[in-house]
């Protein structure tokens, strides 16, 4: 099976899962509060569904348009737009006839059960699968350092000791920690065992988003090739899948980061490069195009030094877990400003985005943690205060329950309009913004 096909499934069987869950957030508490549910929908059932079946109330189903899926409660304001039913008396068994805080719990309940599904996805990986963390004794070279951050005073050979004053374990989450946290301070040890505390911007993140530095630290890696892309220089030049790089333009090159820095800096020149394969040397030249690029790649799978496995029980799981959960929403957040930047938003995603954050093998460690955080991104998103989301329903609710005034019908349905295609201008934007990675790079 391919890649793509494997992808396509994980994402599927992900967004199914949560959806139903997602929706029986809101579904329980409706039934707790005695308020009636007319549809309960896996996608949406534009014109007919692929299956339907009525028990009680209810009609449960599939449809046909992998979108979301929804809820239809009987006397609410939504995206069926069911003008008749609202023309008519409140009933008893209505939404709009239950109190303010019991429809708030209904709205609610959908963002809610994305936090604790994702939150006991981390549980559960913590205490079946443990963590692979990368300390300082896994990378005893240190780190390679973007010219950006030598400005700074970093160095290559650097070793992470601690950030903001406390010491810092997990050393490859530096580069999270700059782009999305509050970070002042970094203390290094330097390669001639000085121990400095450099300080960086407190707009960092932000410069590197714009400056395009998203891994400004890099743990000295082999300079051995993973890929060669098709079509590239490289690949016309001869190059293989386990190439070692030991020399380029006569420079003997120790790490990856020393191969890619000559390469880049030699725009549109030919370089002569000598590596090692199946026991003897070869030299081939290759010219790099005009992004400074041969086309080859290293995953960092070989670092100087190997990972650190730490396992947990079921206490530290359930505690590790929605730290980490906790973590994720937090930084999902922060980088959501991101999105507001000219580069931000030609890197906004749709389906296709989604889809790649599961890997093209099948791998259930993998699925369920990719799982996790589209539920965390599900809560988050859910939760913006905007019509035809749970958050803009909140935010009505929230008016409502503060000002003792119940916002007109008339005015709810004109904004939930304009929230619907405000929904579908983004989610054809997001799909366009894959659609054209797909086609142009």
């Amino acid at each position: 099976m391919s890649p793509f096909a494997i992808k396509a499934i994980q994402l599927l069987l992900s967004l199914s899962f949560l959806i139903v869950l997602h929706e029986l957030g809101h579904f329980i508490p409706a039934k707790l509060f005695k308020t009636r549910v007319e549809k309960f929908y896996l996608f949406f059932d534009v014109k007919f569904s692929l299956f339907k079946k009525k028990i009680g109330d209810t009609v449960y189903g599939i449809g046909w348009l992998p979108l979301g899926g929804y809820v239809k409660i009987a006397g609410m304001i939504d995206e069926s737009m069911d003008k008749e039913q609202m023309a008519g008396p409140p009933q008893p068994w209505e939404f709009r006839s239950k109190p303010a805080w019991q429809r708030l719990i209904i709205m609610l309940g959908g963002v809610t059960v994305n936090i604790i599904v994702g939150f006991v996805i981390y549980m559960s990986l913590l205490y079946f699968y443990g963590r692979d963390i990368t300390t300082n004794a896994d990378i005893p070279e240190g780190f390679s350092v973007a010219q950006e951050f030598k400005d700074f005073g970093f160095r290559d050979g650097d070793q992470i000791l601690k950030v903001n004053g406390e010491e810092f374990v997990n050393v490859t989450d530096i580069n999270r920690n700059l782009f999305l946290r509050d970070v002042e301070t970094i203390e290094v040890q330097h390669r001639d065992g000085n121990v400095e505390s450099i300080g960086v911007p407190e707009d960092i993140g932000m410069t590197m988003f714009k400056g395009g530095i998203m891994r400004p630290f890099e743990p000295l890696r082999i300079p051995v090739i993973d890929t060669v892309a098709a079509g590239m220089p490289a690949m016309t030049a001869g190059f293989k899948n386990g190439d070692e790089v030991v020399s380029i333009n006569g420079m003997a090159v120790a790490y990856w980061h020393e191969f890619t820095t000559t390469v880049k800096a030699n725009v549109g020149e030919e370089n002569t490069i000598v590596v090692s394969r199946e026991g003897g040397l070869d030299t081939l030249k290759v010219r790099s195009n005009e992004d400074g690029q041969i086309g080859v790649q290293n995953f960092g799978r070989e670092f100087i030094g190997k990972g650190t496995h730490l396992t947990f029980s079921l206490g530290e799981s359930i505690a590790g877990g929605t730290s980490f959960g906790i973590d994720k929403l937090k930084d999902y957040a922060k980088q959501f400003k991101y999105v507001f930047t000219k580069e931000g938003a030609t890197q906004v995603g749709g389906f296709g985005a989604i889809g790649n954050l599961f890997p093209g093998t099948w791998n259930w460690m993998s699925f369920w943690e990719t799982t996790a955080l589209i539920s965390i991104i599900l809560a988050f998103m859910n939760i913006l205060p905007i019509p035809a989301l749970d958050g803009g329903h909140v935010m009505f609710l929230l008016y409502e329950m503060v000002t003792g005034r119940k916002p007109n019908d008339k005015f709810m349905e004109y904004a939930q309009m304009i929230g619907f295609f405000l929904l579908i201008a983004l989610v054809l934007f997001a799909n366009g913004n894959d659609l054209y990675r797909a086609i142009f790079k």
